[in-house]
């Protein structure tokens, strides 16, 4: 019973301190998978706080899986995007280890919107998950099928850090 109580206090002790935003100089990195329409592949983002609830980063996705009917080059599958970052964790009141998200980012292939969601349960470490939609393709009408795997509606999932 002894042990049990400690290990539960110090869960507790862990979970008071985890914050998913802290303000200027706050800087997390997030990696994931990335799921969508015609292929999977890996995610990652460095995101830089700037002030109370504002930050900046890179979000970068690579396709591993593509669907058969398609044969994407490698800049189809890959993307880079600057963004910027809107974190409403503490202006909503959420938990202090909770936050969320709503950003822009303009990137290779388009300038779109994304809403995330990250949950600290220490210090270090989270889960996030973000949806990302494009506003604006880049050359719209000449679009190949490979091109538009990076044109479209996708959805990451993964862990957080905090460095």
């Amino acid at each position: 019973m002894k042990k049990l109580f400690v290990i539960v206090a110090i869960l507790s002790i862990n979970f008071a301190f985890s914050q998913a935003y802290t303000g200027a100089g706050d800087v997390k990195f997030q990696l994931g998978a990335n799921l969508q329409n015609g292929g999977n592949g890996i995610a990652g983002s460095l995101d830089f706080g700037l002030g109370e609830n504002i930050s900046i980063g890179v979000y970068s996705t690579y396709l591993l899986g593509v669907q058969d009917s398609l044969e994407p080059e490698f800049e189809d599958r890959f993307d880079i995007q600057g963004r910027f970052n809107a974190n409403l964790g503490s202006v909503l009141g959420a938990s202090p280890n909770l936050d969320v998200y709503p950003g822009l980012h303009v990137g290779t292939r388009n300038f779109g919107g994304h809403i995330g969601l990250r949950y600290f349960f220490s210090p270090g470490f989270g889960l996030y998950s973000e949806v990302h939609v494009p506003f604006a393709f880049y050359n719209p009408d000449t679009l190949k099928a490979e091109e538009e795997l990076n044109n479209q509606f996708t959805f990451t999932i993964g862990a957080s850090f905090n460095i």
